[in-house]
């Protein structure tokens, strides 16, 4: 199936399985779509399973957006509780078609999860809610993560997914690679077998030469090589490495499940010229989890960040919760960035590379060399360092169900040929209607400048923060009603001190035998910068508490 009918198909309503080999042109469908949804003015959560798949779709993690968080169990009290919070109750509220892609890494349980949700939140016994679900991924990519011996599961062995009288569309193009060496090996470890000669030219690749100037993102299966790698390039550069320690409160044992549910190391180590990926989404920040950048400075103890974007971002601590009925029960604290000269396999799905190095002699579960191999454009940026037998494979159950997709793909295409143009138009244009979007081409054309333009009718998020200051909120009760970290919302308070805004800030000032204590480290200190103030005061106080004083010394 082409892309236009594709979009075809996803305009008309209907729940959409939308598949096909990696660099097929998924993410472009799916981003056409949601602009045509958003010109519409019809309500659209964007979501994957992945924080990095998420950021090619502008959106967040299924996890966030549908409230779940790390949870992987959700008792009947989990959903009425999650029905009791007012910021989720207004994002289901106002959305008509919910978006997942990469679900090749989403086990059924946490897929019927999102159907329940979906259907309390909504009100509504229909699959979803009766929401319009558009699934994308390719399942011969990374499987769902087991833990404890468990036999890996798909979405297909979920109970919803018989009952969503799903439409599936095999995009069979290729938009990515653009060697059809390449596109042949990788469509023989799809088929379940790999000749003789490609396995010659895969190992043949372990020669390749790239330009002298050119560093090449590296790819490992473990965890543990990518971090013997990034600890050894950080001890390349000049000077001493700045130290950030992670801090926790609450219960011991949630705490650890959510350091065990984290990318933020508990000891992380960076220097000026250090290669770094952000592991959280902060929109407000100007990073989302998967952002690549290098530290250029340290400003106030803390790194500024050039992204691979040309950004620049003043890092500061980030916190991550476990709460339950409005209560934190364990939260961490730490800079969301990570060391990222080498990164996981598992990270690198869904990204796009001219070049990588990449190691796949420890490969341990189908799919791991497919999803690593496509990443890249060409074998003439392939530098392969090793690979085994298991990076060949793919899942014994994936092959059977490629031909299931590839028939209903087929049958469905051959469904849209019977119409001709007006009934389409029909079709998309009632779903229009049902949804409460706009069918004025004024107002559409309206929707679509203030897109192309990137044009934002809302005042800057300071501003917001502002008006709730002026309304006698805490500090934490301003983030809550913002939905962001008090770190978030003391940027906001500096930005309001920098502009010379009159607001009353003052309320927020510390008791003033604290102030008197801070006023004395940072004069010790002999600057403005906060680690050597965490420091003299032995850490008692965390950063944030520090930047808050700050603002009245």
């Amino acid at each position: 199936m082409n892309q236009s009918t594709a979009l075809d198909i996803l305009k008309t309503g209907r729940n959409v399985y939308l598949t096909g080999a990696a660099g097929s042109g998924k993410t472009h469908v799916i981003n056409e779509y949601i602009q045509y949804l958003r010109e519409r003015g019809i309500g659209v959560g964007v979501t994957a399973s992945t924080g990095i798949a998420a950021t090619h779709i502008g959106g967040v993690t299924i996890h966030s957006w549908s409230g779940i968080g790390i949870k992987e169990d959700l008792s009947e009290w989990d959903i009425e509780a999650l029905t009791q919070k007012e910021y989720l109750w207004k994002r289901f509220d106002k959305t008509k078609v919910l978006i997942i892609d990469e679900v090749s890494m989403l086990n059924p349980q946490m897929f019927d999860n999102i159907d329940r949700i979906c259907r309390s939140m909504k009100q509504n016994e229909d699959p979803f809610g009766g929401l319009q679900i558009i699934l994308s991924g390719d399942f011969f990519q990374l499987p769902p993560i087991v833990r404890g011996g468990n036999s890996i599961q798909f979405i297909t062995s979920s109970q919803v997914w018989n009952n969503m009288d799903i439409r599936v569309c095999y995009l069979d193009e290729q938009f990515r690679q653009k060697d059809n060496t390449l596109e042949r090996i990788l469509n023989e470890i799809r088929s379940g077998s790999v000749s003789e000669e490609s396995r010659c030219l895969l190992e043949d690749c372990s020669e390749n030469k790239l330009e002298d100037d050119f560093v090449p993102t590296r790819l490992y299966t473990h965890n543990k090589d990518v971090d013997v790698l990034n600890d050894k390039e950080l001890s390349k550069l000049p000077g001493n490495s700045k130290v950030f320690e992670m801090k926790s409160k609450g219960k011991r044992n949630l705490i650890e499940s959510l350091k065990r549910s984290l990318l933020a190391s508990e000891s992380l180590k960076l220097k000026k010229a250090a290669v770094v990926m952000f592991i959280k989404n902060n929109f407000e920040g100007g990073y989302v989890n998967g952002t690549l950048g290098i530290i250029e400075d340290f400003d106030n103890g803390y790194p500024v960040v050039r992204t691979f974007a040309g950004d620049q971002i003043n890092v500061s601590h980030a916190e991550w919760t476990i709460e339950e009925d409005g209560k934190v029960l364990a939260q961490v604290e730490q800079l969301p960035l990570r060391l990222a000269w080498a990164i996981t396999i598992h990270k690198s799905q869904g990204m796009s590379m001219d070049a990588a190095e990449i190691d796949l002699s420890q490969s341990f579960v189908p799919g791991q060399g497919y999803v690593a191999l496509s990443r890249l454009r060409s074998m003439k940026g392939l530098i392969l360092n090793g690979i085994n037998e298991m990076a060949l494979n793919i899942h014994p159950s994936v092959k059977q169900l490629d031909k299931i997709f590839l028939r209903d793909s087929e049958k469905w295409n051959d469904v849209v040929l019977k119409f001709d143009e007006a009934k389409i138009k029909m079709m998309h244009d009632d779903f229009v209607k049902n949804s409460g979007g706009t069918l004025d081409k004024k107002e559409i054309q309206k929707n679509k400048a203030k897109e192309k333009q990137g044009i934002k009718e809302r005042v800057p998020s300071y501003e917001l923060t502002k008006d709730l200051i002026e309304k006698d909120l805490s500090l934490k009760e301003i983030a809550k009603e913002r939905g962001m970290t008090i770190g978030t919302i003391i940027t906001h308070f500096e930005k309001i001190k920098d502009s010379g805004i009159e607001v009353g800030l003052i309320r927020f000032k510390p008791k003033a035998e604290d102030l008197r204590k801070f006023k004395k480290a940072f004069m010790l200190s002999g600057d403005t910068k906060l680690a050597p103030v965490h420091k003299l005061l032995k850490g008692e106080y965390s950063y944030e508490e520090l930047r808050l004083a700050r603002l009245f010394i």
